[in-house]
């Protein structure tokens, strides 16, 4: 998708604005000994966007961290299912996850508030509801993904496919390191 996409590039841009951030901060604290105000309540309120903007993509290209000592060395079927299930789990796991998430969002938006909020940071006030907003939607764009990865490995469950459709596959240690050489050396992937 491109919104996973999208997503992801912004929580690129983000890190990349916290690092201009940190360096005018340090720079002039201690050249001008005029620090960033809220320099730390900035950064709270944006760490929050690019942990969690980039989910939906990782998932897609199959970046999350697993194990694959039993689930390596199936194949077919077997496999697809083991992924089935494993993706049915994080299905289950994203929608309580969107459900906590979304309410501890509402908890800091206020709608009479004069400025929508009644929960801010402490040093210059800043409203937290942004924040809070930005993880039930990243991981309702990861709740899509899992399901259309859900949808995929069952198709292949049912038709014994030998590649599953819409879905990351598991690439071997051999792969893994080819991808990292040709990454290495310049060559696109």
């Amino acid at each position: 998708m491109k919104l996973e996409s999208r997503l992801n590039l912004l929580s690129g841009v983000i890190i990349f604005m916290l690092v201009l951030l940190a360096i005018t901060n340090v720079l002039g604290r201690k050249l001008l000994n005029i620090p960033v105000p809220g320099y730390v309540d900035w950064t709270e309120q944006f760490m929050a966007a690019f942990a969690f903007l980039g989910l939906a993509f990782c998932q897609r290209e199959g970046g999350h961290i697993r194990m694959d000592i039993v689930v390596g060395r199936l194949r077919r079927r077997p496999l697809w299912l083991a992924e089935w299930l494993s993706i049915l789990f994080m299905l289950i796991l994203t929608t309580a996850l969107i459900y906590g998430t979304f309410f501890h969002f509402l908890r800091s938006f206020d709608w009479g508030a004069p400025n929508w909020s009644t929960d801010s940071s402490i040093d210059i006030a800043l409203p937290l509801w942004p924040a809070k907003l930005i993880v039930p939607f990243s991981l309702a764009v990861l709740w899509v993904r899992l399901a259309l990865q859900l949808w995929g490995f069952g198709r292949a469950i049912r038709e014994n496919a030998e590649y599953p459709v819409a879905v990351p596959l598991i690439e071997t240690a051999f792969e893994q390191a080819q991808a990292e050489a040709h990454t290495v050396e310049g060559a696109d992937g």
